[in-house]
Order: structure tokens, then sequence, then C-alpha cells
């Protein structure tokens, strides 16, 4: 016998069927994109779209803080792409997303390493700008390559000016100096988490504003690893101190709602050392509030 509600839709089969189908609603795309081997450290991260798509069955359709329901949003899962095996030297390649007829594309990583080619697949960097949730400024050298520590970096040297990137989140004690210095340099908005602590939304929806009105659109970037490591067991590069999980929910619902934002990423899980699921079950969450956002647009 099935236990299921039929009053109590779930979120993964809203995903599975395409929600919405009615002309005029909002779209959005969902890629999964397993990298991991260019993880500075060993990781699992392959493994986490697909965890994250078992786990939507956990959540319904109805976000209760923006009162909307994501059955009211077409959605299209375009599965993941074959970069499994991508190493440090060809992802940048490999990862390469395909065009699609959405107002929101979200990204389900796989490590941080996926945001440099996600981002150069669908914006033209010199007319578009980067807003970061992250403990870290992802500016390291290349001495071992492209990784999930230069994404930030691979960007700017790209095209994408330093005065459209803003860091959110940043940690007290995750990054040196030398790449604070590099990101200052360059005109970066640097917001640390004791900046942000308390007002993360407040925050995320004003350096929105201010990006959006010097560029033509926006990619969002959400490093899970920006949360306190006492929430988020799944994440190799969490540590104490970082946001609670409610701030990145938070920002990923702005994310979703403001008009300028046309990509948005959620990486550095590793669902292979998430023994509860619990830092799985974050990452689902990001990809439901960014999709009630897109929703609460239309008002």
């Amino acid at each position: 016998m099935s236990g299921d509600d039929p009053l109590w839709p779930r979120a993964s089969d809203w995903l599975a069927s395409g929600g919405g189908p009615a002309p005029g609603r909002p779209m959005l795309a969902v890629v999964g994109v397993p990298l991991s081997r260019t993880s500075i450290s060993p990781s699992g991260a392959d493994a986490t779209p697909a965890a994250v798509r078992a786990a939507l069955r956990r959540f319904s359709t109805y976000h209760a803080g923006l009162d909307v329901d994501l059955e009211h949003v077409a959605v299209t899962d375009l599965g993941d792409l074959d970069v499994a095996d991508a190493t440090v030297s060809d992802h940048l390649e490999r990862v390469v997303l395909p065009a699609v007829d959405a107002g929101l594309v979200v990204v389900l990583g796989g490590d941080n390493a996926v945001t440099r080619p996600a981002m150069r697949s669908l914006l033209p960097l010199a007319t578009s700008a980067l807003l970061t949730l992250d403990a870290h400024h992802d500016v390291r050298g290349f001495h071992a390559g492209p990784t999930n520590g230069t994404p930030v970096r691979g960007l700017v040297e790209d095209g994408l000016p330093g005065s459209h990137v803003v860091q959110v989140g940043l940690g007290t004690l995750t990054n040196s100096r030398a790449y604070r210095d590099w990101c200052e340099d360059r005109g970066i908005r640097l917001v640390g988490v004791d900046e942000a602590r308390g007002r993360v939304a407040e925050v995320v929806r004003a350096e929105l504003d201010r990006l959006a009105s010097r560029c033509e659109a926006v990619y969002v970037d959400l490093d899970v690893d920006v949360v306190d490591s006492a929430f988020v067991p799944g994440c190799p590069g969490a540590r104490p101190g970082g946001l609670q999980p409610w701030e990145l929910l938070a920002a990923a619902a702005e994310a979703g709602r403001h008009p300028a934002v046309r990509a948005v990423d959620v990486v550095e899980v590793d669902a292979t050392r998430d023994p509860t699921g619990v830092t799985v079950d974050l990452a689902a969450q990001c990809l439901l509030a960014v999709a009630a956002g897109l929703a609460a647009r239309e008002r």
C-alpha cells in the first residue's frame, strides 16, 4: 500500500514531472555536473547531484516563507553532464552547459571547479557579474591547475571584471592575506561572515541590486561550505564559525527572486561524507529555495 498523501505533493515528483506546463509560468532548468577530480582534497562530490534528486522526496513543493507552490513553476531536468571522469586538465573543455530556454538555470555540483566553466557557458563575462556565498576567495594560483580553489581567479583572468564580483560570508581563518590582497587589488567586493551574519538576505539583495545596475546578468555561486561545519558534515571545506543553514537558504531564495539572476550553482557537498544526509538535504533545499524565489518573481 502506498503511503503517499495526494495533498502533500513531493518535490521529487515536481522535478520529474516538469511542474506547471501552462504558458507564461516561470521556467527553471536543472543540470547536474558531477565533477570531483578537480578538488584540492579527495572528494566524492560527483555523487551529489544524484543524492540531491533523491533527497527531494523528503520535501514538499510549498514554500511557506514565500507562500508559493513550486507546482506553478515549469521545470526541466536536463540530467547530468558526462564529466565524472573529467580531470583537472580537461574539465574546462568538458563542462559545457547546453543552451536552454529557461528563465533560470540551477547547476548541481560537484565541486566548486564547475563554477568557472558553467558561467562561461551561460553568460558573456564582460557584461555579467558573479556573487558568491563562500567561506573562501577561490583565487588560488594555478600551480596545481584549475581546481575548486581557483574558479574566481580563473573567471577574472577570462575577462570577468573584478568590480563585477561580490563575495559574501568569507570566513575569518579560511583565506590568506595574499589572496585577500589579490581580490582587493582587482576591486572585488568582500563581505566577511561577521559583517553578513544575521542579515544575509539583506546583504545579498542589496548587492544583487548594485550588480544589476551595472551588469546585464548575474551568476550566483552557493558554496555550501559557507555554513558552519557543525551543520554540514558533508562539506570538507567548512569550518566552525560559518553562517547558519537558514542564512544560506535565505540567500538562495533572494537569488531566485532577483530578475537579474540567470544562473545559480550549488556546490562543494560530498554526499559520500554525509552520514546522516543533512548536508545533502541542505543542498536540496537550496535548489527548492531558488525555485521558490523564481515563483515569487511573478508577484
